[in-house]
């Protein structure tokens, strides 16, 4: 666990260098399975005790509806990767209101997908110096990566994350077997399409998720951890 809290230090101190006069935002990416909302949760924590307000969200509370989901099937990884959230909503209830220009009043879901219907989620109103930490799978789309004033891409193989899932969801724990190839392969479209590895501002293996360890800091980035001081005398 030292380990794992020696990342999330290095990644909350970024966090806090990013921050604007605003809400800053920040993404939690990876495949299914890779440990975001443990990950995230520990960010938030860590925030706060900074002594900073840490506004918790996940995509998962954005889903379009079953009907939507699954119009191209139920096993379609096309329909996994394009039909599974409701961006233009997320963008109108959470990421817009939250970004500059914004008016700051937010919900932090709008839709149910284990009971298929719309939550009336509370409005709320943030607070300048608050931080989003928001979790969720493709947050590297064309929709969404430019909202992250810093992101995070956690690395995990299919052969950590499947098993990961399927003890989580109850389902298969085998990344070939049909039941998830939707998942596999519309993530694998995902990591093909959208390179989240290099988008996001830091990349970490997470595939032992008690052991983190960041991989690199990307140069696309916008935020790094601070270069060694320079010694009295150096050019």
């Amino acid at each position: 666990m030292e380990q794992q809290a020696s990342v999330i230090a290095e990644i909350v101190q970024a966090i806090l260098r990013a921050q604007n006069t605003g809400v800053t935002r920040v993404g939690i990416d990876g495949v299914d399975g890779a440990g975001k909302t443990r990950f995230a949760d520990g960010l938030a924590q860590a925030l706060e005790l900074q002594g900073v307000k840490a506004i918790r969200a996940s995509v998962d509370g954005f889903h379009h509806p079953r009907a939507v989901r699954y119009q191209r099937g139920r096993f379609s990884s096309e329909g996994f990767y394009r039909d599974s959230y409701d961006y233009a909503c997320l963008k109108r209830v959470l990421l817009d209101p939250l970004s500059p220009g914004g008016s700051g009043d937010y919900r932090c879901a709008a839709f149910d997908h284990q009971t298929d219907a719309p939550v009336d989620a509370q409005l709320q109103t943030a607070k300048a110096g608050e931080i989003l930490v928001f979790d969720g799978i493709f947050l590297h789309r064309p929709e969404l990566r430019a909202y992250w004033d810093l992101s995070v891409f956690l690395a995990v193989g299919f052969e950590q994350s499947i098993p990961r899932l399927g003890a989580r969801d109850g389902g298969s724990m085998d990344p070939l077997a049909q039941a998830n190839r939707r998942y596999v392969d519309g993530q694998l479209r995902y990591l093909q399409d959208c390179a989240p590895a290099q988008a996001a501002t830091v990349v970490v293996d997470n595939n032992d998720w008690s052991r983190p360890q960041v991989l690199r800091w990307n140069a696309g980035g916008m935020v790094y951890p601070p270069a060694p001081p320079a010694r009295p005398g150096a050019p």
